[in-house]
């Protein structure tokens, strides 16, 4: 009987050291994390959040903030008006094909950013399949302020898509269904119940969308160019400042990095009871 009695005291006095190895593993992994991730945006805040407000009146940066803000807020404008409906039909609709079409509309997503200025190039280029059509007509997109919308937008509106078509799946169906048997049109069930209810999720995606836009970097530099005034956004005024020197463009990095982080808060905590 003692040895049995000793066996488990040794059997649990095992189990307690290796699941307080494998919590002080876990903790260890975790801080790791938290160093590796936090640690470059605390030295750069730290070093350099002075001279980031100072900057902030060098010509370089006043036109790519003015570049940046126009651009991203047209670009927002249109990502809405495409991109409800489009969440819509595929949250709401059953049609051939579906899945694939929107597997392929996330595809720019996890495309690489050049890889994406490509495929705008010889799409909408002088000598692209639509841009040669477009040119007759005079309109040329490549490497014009609207360039960087157009890559803005092709980056930007999966991210919106997605995110309003997961918040009208949350919407009930049977608060739809009884809105059409009461007699209301399609049109009129969309805008007196789905978009009401959706709204959080529109105003999430579309501050997503906005800093995804915001960010942008290769698909603009590819399509649009790198023109001061015309085509130059913050990222791409990083770029530039760095034939110069570093601290010009850590100092632009302040600014998209506070920016970033604004989004993230307001995203995080100004929807907090609507998220969780």
């Amino acid at each position: 009987m003692f040895i049995y009695i000793r066996r488990l005291v040794v059997k649990v006095e095992i189990s307690f050291m290796k699941s307080k190895l494998i919590k002080i593993l876990l903790i260890l992994c975790f801080l790791i994390t938290i160093t590796f991730i936090l640690s470059p945006i605390l030295i750069l805040f730290v070093t350099y959040i002075k001279r980031g407000i100072q900057e902030v009146n060098n010509p370089l940066v006043i036109d790519a903030i003015k570049v940046s803000f126009k651009s991203t807020s047209i670009s927002l404008i249109i990502i809405i008006i495409l991109g409800i409906p489009s969440a819509y039909i595929l949250a709401r609709e059953n049609f051939y094909g579906k899945k694939i079409i929107d597997t392929l509309l996330e595809l720019p997503l996890v495309l690489p950013p050049a890889v994406s200025g490509l495929l705008l190039l010889i799409t909408f280029g002088r000598n692209g399949y639509i841009g040669k059509e477009l040119y007759k007509f005079g309109v040329k997109l490549p490497f014009t302020f609207w360039a960087v919308v157009v890559a803005q937008i092709f980056v930007a509106l999966p991210l919106f898509i997605k995110t309003v078509k997961s918040g009208i799946l949350k919407v009930d169906r049977d608060l739809e269904l009884a809105a059409a048997t009461l007699g209301d049109k399609p049109w009129q069930v969309f805008m007196r119940i789905t978009l009401p209810l959706s709204y959080v999720s529109i105003i999430t995606g579309g501050i997503l969308a906005w800093a995804r836009a915001l960010a942008e970097f290769g698909a603009t530099i590819m399509f649009a160019g790198n023109l001061m005034g015309r085509t130059q956004t913050l990222p791409l005024a990083i770029y530039s400042a760095m034939e110069k020197g570093t601290d010009l463009s850590l100092s632009i990095a302040v600014i998209l990095v506070f920016l970033s982080l604004l989004v993230l808060f307001i995203v995080k905590f100004g929807f907090k009871k609507y998220m969780t």
